[in-house]
C-alpha cells in the first residue's frame, strides 16, 4: 500500500483529470497504457496481460468486413480478461452501425474481472460480466458473435469435458479446443466466431477430433495469420480462425479466406490485403445474406 503522502499525491492528481468529455476509445485507450506500465513494472504473468491493441484493431476490422450488423447485436468473449478486445472490437463496430450492441464476458479470475468492470463502466458500455469457468455451462443468452484471444494448454479439470466432442481421447485435453466448441454453442444459427489461435493449431495429435467437430456445426471461413513482428518469436506466432454457425442463410464460402497479414507498417501492402478480403467478401460471403 502507498504511503499518505503518495496517497495524497495520487489524489490530487486523479482529481484533476476530466474524462467527461472523453469518447469511449479515448477512456479505453488510457485505461490500457496504465495498465502496460503496470504489467511492465510488475512482471505480470503472460496470461494476465491485455490482448494489444493492433491484434484487437485487425479482428475488428476483418469482424466488420463479414458481418451485417443490421438488428440489435449482442457480443460473447469467453474468456474476457481485462476486456481490451471485447471493448476494442464493440466500439469500433459501434463505430460503423446505428444499432445497440451489448458485451457479455466471462472470466475465473476475479482480479482480471474488476479492471474489466472498471474499463467497461468508464467507456459507458453495456457489459455484463461474469465470474466462472467458461467451461462449465453458462448464463449468457445466444449471441451473434463471439470473440476470444485463447488461451494455450491443457485444461485439468477432466469432469467437467465429458460432453465435450473436443475432449481429448487420452489425458488432458486442450483448453483452447474446448473453448471454441463452447463459444459456438452459445451462437445463433449464421452467426460468426473469431478466435486468436496458435498458428500451429492444425497441427497437432488431436486435430482430427477438432476438424470432425467444426465440420459438423460450423463452417470454417477463413484461417488467416498475424504478422510474425507482432509477437516475441514465430514459435508463439498466432492466427485469427473464422468460423461461422451452421444454420439460417450461412453456408460454406466457396473459397475459404486463407493469408497472412503483412505488417502494419507496410501500408500498400496492408491496404492491399484488407482490399482482398473485401473481394473475398463480396465474391463468396455476401450472397448468403
Amino acid at each position: 500500500m502507498p504511503d499518505a503522502e503518495t496517497t495524497e499525491k495520487l489524489t490530487k492528481l486523479y482529481q484533476s483529470i476530466d474524462l467527461s468529455q472523453a469518447d469511449r476509445e479515448t477512456k479505453r485507450r488510457l485505461l490500457q497504457l496504465g495498465m502496460l506500465k503496470v504489467t511492465q513494472k510488475d512482471a505480470i504473468q503472460a496470461t494476465h496481460q491485455m490482448t494489444p491493441d493492433s491484434i484487437g484493431m485487425l479482428m475488428a476490422s476483418l469482424i466488420e468486413r463479414v458481418t451485417k450488423i443490421d438488428h440489435p447485436y449482442r457480443i460473447l468473449d469467453p474468456v474476457v480478461g481485462t476486456a481490451n478486445l471485447l471493448t476494442t472490437v464493440m466500439n469500433h463496430l459501434q463505430s460503423v452501425t446505428d444499432q445497440p450492441i451489448e458485451g457479455y464476458g466471462v472470466d475465473n479470475d476475479e482480479s482480471m474481472l474488476s479492471v474489466a468492470a472498471v474499463s467497461t463502466q468508464l467507456q459507458d458500455l453495456p457489459v455484463q460480466l461474469y465470474h466462472q469457468d467458461a467451461i462449465r455451462d453458462l448464463d449468457v443468452p445466444q449471441v451473434d458473435l463471439v470473440v476470444a484471444d485463447l488461451p494455450v494448454g491443457y485444461y485439468p479439470l477432466d469432469d467437467n469435458t465429458k460432453r465435450y466432442r473436443t475432449r481429448a481421447k487420452e489425458g488432458h485435453s486442450y483448453v483452447h479446443h474446448l473453448l471454441i466448441e463452447q463459444a459456438m454453442n452459445y451462437l445463433m444459427p449464421g452467426g460468426f466466431g473469431v478466435f486468436l489461435v496458435p498458428k500451429a493449431l492444425f497441427q497437432s495429435k488431436e486435430t482430427a477430433g477438432l476438424v470432425e467437430w467444426i465440420q459438423s456445426v460450423a463452417y470454417m471461413q477463413g484461417l488467416i495469420n498475424l504478422p510474425e513482428e507482432l509477437f516475441a518469436n514465430s514459435t508463439v506466432a498466432k492466427s485469427l480462425l473464422l468460423l461461422q454457425r451452421q444454420g439460417g442463410t450461412s453456408h460454406q464460402a466457396g473459397k475459404v479466406l486463407l493469408g497472412s497479414f503483412p505488417s502494419v507498417k507496410n501500408r500498400p501492402e496492408f491496404i492491399a490485403f484488407i482490399r482482398e478480403i473485401d473481394n473475398w467478401v463480396a465474391q463468396y460471403l455476401a450472397p448468403a445474406k
